[in-house]
């Protein structure tokens, strides 16, 4: 019985093996993802690229954010063992114990956004100076990176939301390593929705998340020594 268990073990251990586990994770993760964005992610492809559409595009968000969550959850607890893959089993117990901490970050980003959106929208008929544009964008930046902070460490541990919120703008300066790998992973985002489209990118979804969990690795680690018992 031991030996056969041995063998097993060595089976889902080598090289190959962990390709493949990280293959068929992706593969579930990315369905789950979309398949938990799909009731917002439908009608945003047929909205025109208006500002008087933020608030719909918006609406349509909300979904995104605790299937997000659910998917680094996922991806963050995965086996590197073929033999012991449950993605789909990690993604619902993430999105289950994330929902209302995610939503509760989630939602004020996006009324953030929104309103943003909104202004930069109508800029040119606001007659106000040409530096409040670029004073603008530089805020919406600074958002997403924090947004992308407070995702991680909403998906992984379990504080209050206010105290992510804190955390997320404390690691934008403690660890500009993580910082500047996400405004790096923020253009390229921005440049596969300008030269392709925003399905393409939500078909790369998984893909985004696994560069995102990795890149935030230094601020994983000091929120686990730091600020966890």
């Amino acid at each position: 019985m031991s030996a056969v268990a041995g063998a097993r073990r060595q089976f889902g251990s080598g090289p190959l093996s962990r390709v493949a586990a990280l293959v068929y994770t992706l593969m579930v993760v990315q369905v789950l993802l979309l398949a938990s964005a799909l009731p917002g992610l439908v009608p945003v492809l047929f909205l025109e690229q208006d500002a008087s559409n933020a608030p719909l595009v918006a609406l349509c968000a909300l979904p995104l954010g605790p299937a997000v969550s659910a998917a680094l959850y996922a991806l963050r607890h995965r086996s590197r063992d073929i033999t012991e893959l449950y993605p789909a089993r990690a993604f619902w117990r993430g999105y289950r114990a994330n929902l209302r901490g995610v939503l509760l970050v989630w939602v004020p980003w996006l009324a953030w956004m929104t309103i943003l959106g909104i202004n930069l929208g109508n800029f040119a008929g606001a007659g106000v100076p040409g530096w409040w544009a670029a004073l603008l964008g530089a805020v919406a930046v600074l958002a997403a990176l924090w947004l992308a902070n407070a995702l991680v460490i909403t998906s992984l541990f379990a504080f209050r939301a206010v105290d992510v919120a804190r955390l997320a703008v404390y690691f934008l300066a403690a660890t500009p390593g993580v910082t500047l790998g996400n405004a790096g992973l923020l253009l390229i985002a921005a440049g596969v929705t300008a030269y392709a489209s925003e399905g393409v990118l939500a078909l790369l979804g998984a893909a985004f998340l696994v560069v995102l969990l990795r890149n935030a690795g230094p601020m994983i680690t000091r929120v686990e020594k730091e600020f966890t018992a």
